[in-house]
């Protein structure tokens, strides 16, 4: 009989992190571990107040099912008794990497994918004031893909002084809901004079009406529209690409499946992360073995990982070892 355990972990962050929304100092992630004797799998996810998700409601959640998993639970079961979210995240990726370790088979084997590379990801620069950014995009700037965060009065300053203090890296934007229908045309237009490749969420989701009626000068990715599978229908006509974290779409399972039906409907990928460590980064290289973008720098925004971490070379980032996960 599997047992199962959960625990709430604390994570500093290295200065402070901050998007539209608010700023925070610590990453409070919620790790399950499933598995009896040698063999454990783990699996981490962060809950996040958009989605009306806590650290003490998650970790209950997974609590909940017991700490004696039923035999043959696994995750189809897991699909059918928790909905899309951390909690699913979590104790899906437990169960892949329990199977992973029980088998000796990796989990890219497993899912049928080849062995993951080597990936370039971005590297995030919280919003503030346009000096403050520009400063903190100088100490980058030597890095290829930078994530500018946007999303108040002032964006298109901020944007324009990313640009002079970095002019050799490629530029991705995310507004976190924070723009409106009467400044998105301006600053979609600052983005695009500054060369930005990629708008993130604009508009907040379910009031994104505007992105249909206009000509984007660049594309824009959806991150709080989408989630599963299920919620891909209604942005065909609104995004361009789609922005799969695996804590909204509820584990690998889930976003693997996203992906490939997303690529259907003719989106690019971008493969994003919560701020968390490296155990949660590793699942998700899988998925963005596929990606036009990856964004899975948590890691480097903490002031410590933990052991058997993933390795970082500057921006390149290598998959995990089979102590980690998978």
């Amino acid at each position: 009989m599997n047992r199962l355990s959960v625990r709430v972990e604390h994570w500093p962050i290295a200065g402070s992190f901050a998007i539209s929304r608010g700023a925070k100092t610590e990453a409070a992630v919620v790790v399950a571990e499933i598995g009896n004797g040698a063999d454990i799998g783990r699996g981490e996810c962060v809950p996040y107040g958009r989605y009306g998700e806590t650290v003490e409601g998650v970790a209950a959640a997974i609590a909940a099912l017991g700490p004696d998993l039923p035999a043959g639970f696994d995750r189809t079961a897991l699909a059918a008794r928790l909905p899309a979210g951390a909690a699913r995240n979590a104790l899906d990726c437990a169960l892949w990497d329990l199977e992973a370790k029980r088998s000796g088979i990796p989990v890219h084997a497993l899912a049928g994918l080849p062995e993951p590379r080597a990936l370039i990801t971005a590297y995030t620069i919280s919003i503030g004031t346009p000096d403050a950014m520009a400063a903190a995009a100088a100490q980058a700037a030597h890095r290829p893909l930078l994530k500018v965060k946007l999303g108040g009065a002032g964006d298109p300053s901020r944007i324009a002084a990313i640009r002079r203090a970095a002019p050799r890296a490629d530029l991705i934007v995310d507004a976190n809901e924070g723009w409106t229908a009467d400044n998105l045309a301006e600053n979609l237009a600052a983005c695009a004079a500054s060369g930005v490749t990629l708008v993130e969420q604009p508009l907040p989701a379910g009031a994104d009406e505007a992105l249909a009626a206009m000509t984007r000068p660049i594309p824009v990715c959806a991150d709080e529209s989408v989630h599963d599978r299920a919620s891909l229908a209604a942005l065909r006509d609104r995004y361009d690409a789609v922005n799969i974290k695996l804590d909204k779409a509820g584990g690998l399972t889930e976003a693997l499946a996203l992906a490939a039906e997303a690529e259907r409907h003719g989106f690019a990928l971008m493969v994003g992360c919560m701020v968390a460590t490296s155990l949660a980064m590793a699942p998700a290289m899988l998925v963005a073995q596929r990606a036009r973008v990856v964004d899975l720098d948590g890691p480097l925004l903490l002031t410590r990982d933990r052991p058997h971490a993933l390795h970082y070379d500057g921006s390149l980032m290598h998959p995990p070892t089979r102590e980690l996960w998978g």
